[in-house]
């Protein structure tokens, strides 16, 4: 499920973060070739999170304002992590921050969830 969510066959994601490329090519003075790259997620179960990679498809060298950055073909840019936590991880994250779980809604057979915390410093 998460594969296909972030590996979708509009290309929505895949367009969401090739636009990375774009951004940097329009405020930073960059010339990335964004038909140079392509978009690879994937799901790294040692931790516990989705990763999103923009893959060279050639050798080539990029300008970013004054700095020439070289990339081999295969050489990725790791351009996004999201990690996926059940509701128990989750609040045992939080309280290790500082923070309570008040409340949680799932939603999609317990595949996403909203949670309201409160500061245990706030009692």
């Amino acid at each position: 499920m998460l594969h296909r969510a972030y590996n979708d066959n509009q290309g929505i994601t895949r367009a969401f973060n090739l636009n990375i490329l774009s951004h940097l090519n329009h405020s930073a003075d960059a010339n990335f070739d964004l038909d140079n790259f392509e978009h690879y997620a994937f799901y790294n179960p040692v931790e516990g999170r989705i990763e999103m990679h923009l893959v060279s498809q050639c050798d080539q060298t990029v300008q970013l304002g004054d700095t020439c950055i070289d990339f081999l073909e295969g050489e990725s840019i790791h351009t996004e992590n999201s990690h996926k936590y059940t509701p128990s991880e989750f609040e045992g994250l939080s309280a290790q921050s500082g923070w309570k779980s008040v409340k949680h809604w799932m939603a999609n057979q317990q595949m996403f969830g909203v949670h309201l915390l409160k500061a245990t410093d706030h009692d």
